[in-house]
Order: C-alpha cells, then sequence, then structure tokens
C-alpha cells in the first residue's frame, strides 16, 4: 500500500494519530520536500516518528518515482507531504502512477493553507481562484496570476496567493557550466515580494485591478506558535516584515463581511489608514 500522508503545516506534532500509526508500521518513509517545507528540520521529525525518513526531492518525485513505489503492491510505504497530500498536481501523479501499477493507495488528509487561512478571519467561501506567485526575474515575469486576480476581484472575492519557494535548484550559470550537481541556496518568497511584484505587474497590465490602496492581509507561519497576520494596503505590505518563511497573502474582495473587516482590523498595520481605505473602496460594496 502506498499511503500519502498529510503533515499539517507547522511542526512534527500536527501529523494526526492515523498518520503516525502509518508511518510507525511502514517498511518505508519519504518525506516530500520541496513544494512545501515544515518548520522544523528532518532530526525533529525522524525523532518524534521513531523513524528514519528519506527527502524526497523534485528529481526523485518527478523522475526517479518507480523507486518510492518499488515493493509498495506487498508492502507498505509511506509518502509524507506537508499540508494536505492532494494539495499539489505531483501527488496526484503519484497516485496516478501507483495505480498503473496495481498498487493500493490511501490518503490520509490534514491541514493545508487552503483552510488554515481562515485564521485571517476571512470566510472561506468568499474566496475565489487560489493563484500562485513566483520569483521574478530581470527577463522572466509571468502575469498569469494577474487574469485569475481580475476574474476574482469581478465577482467580488477574495484571492489567495501562494508563495514560491526554490529548493534544491540550479542557477542558469551552473546549468549552462554543467556544474550539475551545485544547487542554489534555498528561497522563500516573502509578503513584501509578493506585494511589490504585484504592484509592478498592475504598473505594466495597467487595467486597475488592483491598486497601491487595494487592502490586503498577511500571513506569516501559518498554524505556528509564532503565526503573524498584516492587515495592510499593498503598499503597506510591500514594506512590511512577517519574519521568517513560509508566507502567504490574501487580497481582499469587494464583498469583504462587516464581520471580516472587524477581523483584520484587529491586526492592521496602521488602523487609521485602514479605516480610511475601507470606507472609501469597500464599505456598501458587498
Amino acid at each position: 500500500m502506498l499511503y500519502l500522508v498529510g503533515l499539517g503545516l507547522a511542526d512534527e506534532t500536527d501529523i494526526t494519530v492515523k498518520g503516525l500509526e502509518i508511518v510507525k508500521k511502514a517498511e518505508r518513509v519519504y518525506l516530500e520536500a520541496y513544494t512545501s517545507i515544515l518548520l522544523v528540520d528532518q532530526a525533529k521529525l525522524e525523532a518524534y516518528y521513531g523513524r528514519q525518513v528519506i527527502l524526497a526531492d523534485r528529481e526523485m518525485v518527478e523522475s526517479a518515482s518507480d523507486d518510492i513505489l518499488a515493493g509498495a503492491d506487498t508492502i507498505d510505504v509511506a509518502f509524507l507531504v506537508v499540508g494536505d497530500p492532494l494539495g499539489a498536481t505531483t501527488h496526484t501523479d503519484l497516485v496516478l502512477r501507483a495505480r498503473a501499477l496495481k498498487i493500493p493507495t490511501q490518503t490520509i488528509p490534514n491541514a493545508s493553507i487552503l483552510s488554515a487561512i481562515g485564521a485571517t478571519g476571512l470566510q472561506l467561501y468568499n474566496f475565489g481562484q487560489t493563484v500562485s506567485m513566483v520569483f521574478f526575474t530581470d527577463n522572466w515575469k509571468p502575469s498569469s496570476f494577474y487574469d485569475r486576480v481580475a476574474e476574482n476581484r469581478t465577482v467580488g472575492l477574495h484571492t489567495l496567493l501562494l508563495l514560491d519557494i526554490k529548493v534544491k535548484e540550479m542557477s542558469p550559470e551552473n546549468m549552462a557550466r554543467g556544474r550539475w550537481g551545485v544547487y542554489e541556496p534555498p528561497r522563500y518568497m516573502s509578503v513584501a515580494t509578493c506585494a511589490a511584484q504585484m504592484l509592478e505587474t498592475e504598473l505594466e497590465r495597467g487595467e486597475g485591478v488592483y491598486t497601491p490602496d487595494s487592502l490586503a492581509v498577511g500571513a506569516g507561519r501559518v498554524g505556528a506558535v509564532n503565526q503573524v497576520l498584516a492587515a495592510g494596503t499593498l503598499a503597506q505590505l510591500s514594506e512590511a516584515d512577517l519574519g521568517p518563511p513560509l508566507h502567504s497573502l490574501v487580497l481582499l474582495g469587494r464583498r469583504t463581511h462587516a464581520l471580516e473587516r472587524e477581523f483584520i482590523r484587529d491586526f492592521a498595520i496602521d488602523k487609521a489608514v485602514f479605516d480610511a481605505v475601507w470606507a472609501r473602496d469597500y464599505e456598501g460594496k458587498s
């Protein structure tokens, strides 16, 4: 059996009881280590689980999945995923590969950012499409996210932006020089970078989907004891420091309810600015 086990968002104790029982009995235990990260290191996980954990990077999962699935038709293999197991397309693909090999699978769900973002006080049924924000480079600044945000804004819904992480990636220079196995240091996008890139894209596209005064909520380390939330304009958030990763950002929709407003105002960067923008651009717009 191949078990896909969700780990939750913060630390080693977020695993469910069912998930932990599976980890303890499995013949092999893999930890997917590139679509997201826990806020503790591998050693802490292994100490808590009482098991050795094999790190599965992008190359292994996408190119050497046969190694992960080897023998899973007769033994138990646990594949650990930060958040909820089927929150990323890669993991759906692993299930399909297992099915093709007649390997039975079972998914053990857990909290993901898609549900835990409710910690902001924004109501989940008021969210539209979730989008991803990648790191811009000098010659690559994709703006496909902008169109999805525009669609959400048209119907007044919030947009959750999932921020880029770069783990075990090679630079173009090292690839060009054939320096295989030489990786760049990990990088995790901050709320400030995301907000700044959004404003850069609006300046480029000029369609008025949002402005520097648009209200948003930045979230850092959701679900952890040091979780932090900050509400403000995109201009304010582009200069905000929410501390270590991981970060997410929510752009408010026009249909933001008064109860949502009351909740997020408590962690506004500047309550006077928040109130003024709310009264001008959001109040009575639902």
